[in-house]
């Protein structure tokens, strides 16, 4: 404690913190607070509403849904949130610092503009520390504990994996069109084999599975190609029990699973991912880098925010919320656009993920510099 409290003391005598900054930012956490309960509560509607029926016709405890399902629900949408729910709490009491003009009284007391601006940047700093713990390390157990819930009450789930590409050694690779995680079997399936950067021989099968007790991959419906020279030798089987480098659950794997690790595990996931020459390598980069990039947004968003709404506008709060509420549904859009490029489109996902940020960053550069004069 009295470290802490020498540390406080070194910040305000370095920074000129006042009593009025402490006001300021305590308005600020308190409608982030605020927003972050209203916002939930409503999405807490929507989903019971949705979900009640299967809740009912399992008959799980109300004790289970609450502790088990819904404490874990909570984490994610709030820290999926949490850069719009900031800015829109910037928005709302800074608009209604002005509609009250106190801020005109606190700026025509010799307070400049970047000096106004502290205890918004100490806000958002320490939001961003708090999301950036809850993506790496918080939300990751509780989605986890989320789908260990939904398995064990709703059952395994049966969403086909499609366009799998994984790596089996160092010159040999297996292509899946479909993996069907309900009867762990595959569909439309092509194992290769390079000599350099020539197929020296090929498997395709209609339908790959594997037997657990023989520990073997059995690919029926078979076509073997094998590249001899000039010469292609071609043999169609009914039937073939082979072994692989590679087990089921290499293909269970979905884009979704990266979001029960934590940083570390993460980072290793995706080491081991790209060894193996996984297809999803890119939606588990953008998910490491979306536990930054959003994060750091808030800083963005929360100066953004204080642009919109620090200067006084004769219609009202309204106007205010109304523009941002634009500004946020923009960013968004950027954010899920860049991601789909960065999928699909073969935009870098450090380019894809960061993008919407370096160019709201620039916006909220400029639209502060023409609130300042």
């Amino acid at each position: 404690m009295g470290k802490n409290k020498q540390w406080i003391d070194k910040f305000r005598d370095k920074t000129g913190w006042k009593i009025l900054d402490a006001y300021i930012l305590r308005k600020f956490l308190g409608s982030v607070v605020y927003a972050i309960m209203l916002l939930m509560t409503i999405i807490i509607v929507f989903d019971l509403s949705e979900n009640i029926q299967r809740f009912m016709d399992k008959a799980i405890p109300v004790k289970d849904i609450i502790f088990k399902y819904y404490f874990n629900f909570i984490p994610y949408f709030i820290n999926l949130f949490i850069p719009l729910f900031t800015f829109i709490s910037v928005i709302w009491f800074t608009s209604k610092l002005s509609s009250h003009n106190e801020i005109i009284s606190i700026t025509g007391n010799g307070v400049s503009f970047k000096r106004f601006m502290l205890p918004y940047l100490v806000g958002s700093v320490i939001i961003v520390i708090l999301s950036l713990i809850m993506s790496n390390f918080v939300v990751p157990k509780t989605n986890e504990r989320l789908n260990d819930f939904k398995f064990n009450n709703f059952g395994k789930a049966t969403i086909s994996t499609t366009y799998l590409h994984v790596k089996n050694s160092g010159d040999s690779y297996i292509f899946i069109e479909r993996w069907d995680r309900s009867s762990e079997r595959g569909y439309n399936a092509t194992y290769e084999e390079f000599d350099g950067a020539s197929i020296r021989y090929k498997i395709t099968a209609q339908i790959i599975s594997y037997d657990e007790n023989e520990q073997k991959w059995i690919m029926r419906d078979c076509v073997c190609r094998r590249i001899e020279k000039d010469k292609e030798y071609i043999d169609i089987r009914d039937k073939i029990d082979t072994t692989f480098n590679v087990l089921p659950r290499n293909f269970d794997q979905d884009v979704f699973v990266s979001e029960t690790m934590s940083f570390t595990e993460l980072q290793q996931f995706i080491h081991e991912e790209k060894v193996r020459g996984s297809s999803l390598v890119a939606h588990y980069q953008i998910e490491a880098h979306k536990r930054v990039a959003n994060p750091l947004g808030i800083i963005i968003m929360t100066f953004l925010g204080l642009s919109v709404s620090f200067r006084k506008n004769v219609r009202g709060v309204g106007v205010h919320i109304f523009m941002g509420m634009g500004l946020a549904f923009t960013f968004i859009f950027l954010q899920q656009v860049s991601t789909v490029f960065s999928v699909s489109g073969g935009l870098p996902p450090v380019l894809g993920t960061w993008i919407p940020n370096l160019i709201f960053l620039v916006i909220t550069i400029g639209m502060l510099k023409f609130v300042s004069k």
